[in-house]
């Protein structure tokens, strides 16, 4: 920990943070969080508040395990890009070039009588996985007959294996021509298949040989060892605002599923060391991964003129923002209801982890929480606050 004030940070800012984390414990709406902010390579701050458990009542943990769900995708993101920079994939091959299950989709198409399929104008990519323009879906995002056929999958059980998931979804038809839409979707689960394939390892061995281990990310990983179960974040029973509170995955059982796109479970040092990886533009403490132009060429926008599809997707990100390959990306100083530097990229989980990295200001925050149904607005509140406290 080095003093905020040599970072340009202010002190009595990041305090405040703090206290109105506390402040929403004190009011029952928020169990407990982790908080990390850092600058130029050094952390101002690393704090919790709160409990780990509800139930238990026991106090939060600087190094407890979180479902970080699409927090996962990152990561997957940067594995897809190493294999790049070896030479052993091109983001413009078909994705049917390594699941050739892939190779026949269809598109849904409403018609006067009915819902009809129709052969794709042009077959997706990796480059659309990548950057969630594959024409695929969530089943949380909407309920048109696609999106109950992806519902049927029942992806979030874990109980199907990456390769029988991966082929269940290459029959059930795309929601929009490749290429056409930003449409948020389970686009990463699948490049975590073809990931499988071109690597021929499975999906959590990968990680931990090219990036977990390397980066010294030994807490993360898709199931939590049953030394550190009393370790885990857990979410309130109830919402504390009254609504149906989302039912959180199991990560005590190991997962069949390795879902690429949501399935890791990871602590707050953890997830800042692969974010300093990042700010450093593909190496930490000597190790480098990704070439630092690759790093660049992931967080800039990819869309260009793609639209964002309407509803659940247009929720997620914000005006004024575009897609990167695993990232969202700031794309003005204004336009959207949050802070920001042009070029700084973030996600965040359905349980309520977030973060984002700003290499203008040599920057990037981190808030762990288990609070699924009050993510947005932590979020927007976490950003609002940090921003505060940078003073040069």
């Amino acid at each position: 920990m080095d003093a905020p004030d040599k970072l340009g940070l202010c002190s009595g800012r990041l305090e405040r943070l703090m206290a109105v984390l506390q402040d929403e414990v004190d009011r029952k709406r928020l169990p407990g969080a982790v908080a990390v902010v850092a600058r130029h390579g050094k952390m101002a701050l690393f704090n919790s508040v709160g409990q780990l458990n509800p139930v238990t009542g026991e106090a939060m943990h600087r190094d407890a395990r979180f479902r970080i769900y699409s927090m996962t995708k990152p990561i997957v993101s940067v594995a897809a890009m190493m294999l790049m920079e070896q030479g052993r994939l091109l983001l413009n091959d078909p994705v049917s070039k390594y699941l050739p299950e892939f190779s026949q989709q269809q598109v849904a198409v409403q018609t006067g009588d009915g819902l009809q399929r129709e052969p794709v104008q042009r077959a997706a990519t990796v480059h659309d996985l990548l950057r969630h323009t594959a024409g695929m879906t969530y089943e949380f995002l909407g309920s048109s007959p696609v999106q109950r056929q992806y519902a049927q999958l029942r992806a979030g059980s874990r109980q199907s294996n990456l390769t029988e998931f991966t082929r269940q979804l290459a029959r059930v038809p795309l929601m929009y021509e490749p290429g056409s839409v930003f449409e948020y979707s389970r686009a990463t689960d699948v490049l975590g298949r073809v990931i499988e394939v071109i690597s021929a390892q499975p999906l959590q061995d990968f990680l931990r040989d090219i990036i977990f281990e390397p980066l010294g990310m030994l807490d993360t990983s898709f199931a939590v060892p049953a030394q550190f179960h009393g370790h885990i974040a857990e979410p309130f029973a109830r919402d504390p605002e009254g609504g149906v509170q989302m039912r959180v995955i199991d990560v005590r059982a190991e997962a069949l599923l390795a879902s690429g796109g949501g399935g890791l479970v990871s602590t707050a040092p953890d997830y800042a060391r692969f974010l300093q990886f990042m700010l450093n533009r593909g190496e930490l403490d000597g190790v480098r991964l990704l070439g630092p132009h690759t790093v660049d060429f992931m967080t800039t926008d990819h869309l260009g003129n793609i639209p964002i599809a309407a509803g659940g997707s247009s929720a997620l990100l914000p005006a004024g923002h575009g897609f990167g390959l695993g990232f969202a990306v700031r794309k003005h100083l204004g336009v959207a209801a949050v802070p920001g530097s042009p070029g700084t990229y973030f996600w965040g989980g359905l349980a309520g982890t977030t973060f984002f990295v700003d290499p203008v200001l040599n920057l990037f925050a981190i808030l762990m929480l288990q609070a699924p149904n009050q993510r947005e607005y932590y979020r927007m509140l976490f950003r609002n606050m940090v921003y505060a406290a940078v003073l040069d």
